[in-house]
């Protein structure tokens, strides 16, 4: 499914967006419990939908993740349609900042025995 395929009042809505704003979020109280919620706008190469966060979920997702929504809910408020896991949807990054990414990033860069002979040449040449 894309975000052009969206539709308000409807359930069971599986989709691979990235996260391309997030709005800092805001803590709440509901029958006794407190919780926090966060919107973020989430777009494929069909468009953008706001993205409501709950609680975990808030934590979770950051600004260039690619995530997976699994069994989501659209709803629709002031007139714009709102995306969520709902009750029984799953939301899963599949992609972002990872530890393998920072890997790669590394292996681009000179390595340390490349950097240290400039490095040291030009330490030496400041001290002298």
């Amino acid at each position: 499914m894309e975000i052009k395929d969206l539709k308000a009042k409807t359930g069971n809505v599986d989709v691979v967006v990235e996260v391309a704003e997030k709005a800092e979020a805001r803590e709440f109280e509901k029958f006794g419990k407190s919780g926090k919620v966060c919107n973020a706008t989430v777009k494929d190469a069909t468009g953008t939908v706001t993205l409501t966060l709950w609680n975990d979920d808030v934590d979770k997702v950051n600004v260039g993740d690619k995530i997976h929504i699994e069994n989501g809910w659209v709803g629709e408020w002031q007139g714009e349609l709102q995306l969520s896991t709902g009750k029984f949807g799953k939301l899963e990054v599949v992609s972002g900042d990872t530890p393998a990414s920072k890997v790669s990033a590394k292996e681009e860069a000179p390595t340390e025995s490349e950097e240290k002979p400039e490095e040291n040449g030009v330490e030496e040449e400041t001290v002298e």
